[in-house]
């Protein structure tokens, strides 16, 4: 017997209840209407392979445990009604019932459980809109989760932000991160150092100046995320950069949509160079990849190896790739600002076009802590972070 009472929905959220107001059998299909209007139009095997009381969804993982192979006819489906509590219940050919929360599926109805429901909508800016990344409190973001949700929030809508205050410890990055999600590993590790080496494994590791660019293009998917931990600046030149590529990419496609194309369908394949790794993608840099996944963009020119495209595009694609980086890092569409010890900067890498000036290593020292969270991450976070705030 159980000692608590089995849920009513194949999730781990609280709903309100919203009664419907009919329920009619169509077919294979149950039409659902509420008093407001609001309908959804459900399939029967669908209502079969989530029924609760541990029947089809496994009642502690909330998780369908039913093998495909064993599912029935649609026509098990009998009938369908509006239970006195404004539920959904439905009668099977074997006379057994089955019950579904209506704001479970109001919920469904109205969209809420799509991939992007809960998640901010992206706000694009320019360097008229910041001149430095938004700023949250530090130490609140390790210890409050309204204050990591607020933090997160800000991430995901412009694609960057930053706390201050924070310790200048090597943990601190790590600590952070796993409050998140999981991290990602790369060829570099979970995480790495950004600083000056005598052999760089990266041009990120040298005095040069960085370009606008993104991190990994040479991965079918690069990181979604990248957070970086000032531990120590006595440096004076180096300013970090960053231009909003959704920005770039929308200027481009308004105002110069032949460079915008050809951007988008010339692929270039990117290769990191290195005696033990071997990485390579084909891809545009305006990178669109499938409908539903986020625009990624592609830049960086220390791993842009080789044109695949038609030769009759690579005059056209330089030319391209000249305008792109020119845009990115105009005065419009850059920011530009100072690393202190103890900030946190955290961007969008498919989306954030990030650089940085020469660095001065006669005029002090520069360290920064990095790594790499995917999308998932951060998104997962936030919808639990939504549900457990509410």
């Amino acid at each position: 017997m159980q000692d608590v009472p089995l849920s009513r929905t194949p999730d781990f959220y609280q709903y309100d209840e919203q009664p419907l107001a009919a329920a009619v059998v169509d077919g294979g299909f149950v039409d659902l209407g509420w008093s407001d209007g609001a309908s959804l139009r459900v399939h029967a095997l669908w209502l079969f392979e989530n029924q609760m009381g541990d029947v089809t969804i496994e009642e502690r993982t909330r998780e369908c445990k039913h093998d495909p192979v064993d599912l029935p006819d649609p026509s098990v489906l009998v009938d369908a009604s509006v239970a006195p509590n404004g539920d959904l219940s439905v009668q099977w050919a074997d006379g057994s019932r089955a019950d579904y929360h209506s704001g479970w599926l109001r919920h469904i109805s109205d969209a809420r459980h799509r991939p992007r429901a809960v998640i901010p909508e992206p706000i694009e800016w320019t360097a008229a809109d910041f001149t430095e990344p938004i700023t949250f409190d530090g130490p609140a973001a390790l210890t409050d989760d309204a204050a990591l949700y607020e933090f997160l929030d800000a991430l995901a809508r412009y694609g960057l932000a930053r706390l201050e205050g924070l310790p200048t410890d090597y943990d601190v990055l790590p600590v952070l991160g796993r409050k998140v999600g999981a991290l990602r590993d790369t060829n570099f590790g979970i995480t790495w150092p950004v600083s000056v080496d005598v052999k760089p494994t990266s041009t990120a590791n040298t005095p040069l100046p960085l370009p606008p660019h993104t991190d990994l293009p040479t991965r079918e998917t690069p990181p979604g995320f990248q957070m970086l931990h000032c531990i120590h600046n006595s440096c004076k030149a180096g300013f970090s950069t960053m231009a909003d590529g959704y920005a770039v990419v929308r200027h481009l496609r308004d105002h110069q949509r032949g460079v915008h194309d050809v951007l988008a369908r010339a692929n270039w394949i990117f290769f990191n160079r290195s005696p033990e790794h071997d990485h390579r993608w084909s891809g545009p840099l305006i990178d669109y990849g499938t409908p539903g996944m986020p625009l990624t963009l592609r830049a960086f020119h220390p791993v842009r190896a080789f044109p695949d495209m038609d030769d009759a595009d690579v005059p056209d694609a330089y030319a391209a790739l000249r305008e792109f980086s020119r845009l990115a890092s105009s005065d419009e569409f850059q920011m530009r600002y100072p690393f202190r010890p103890g900030d946190l900067v955290a961007f969008d890498n498919r989306r954030l076009l990030h650089g940085r000036a020469t660095i001065d290593v006669e005029g002090g020292q520069r360290e920064l802590h990095g790594t790499y969270i995917d999308h998932d991450e951060v998104y997962s976070r936030l919808r639990v972070l939504s549900r457990r705030l509410a």
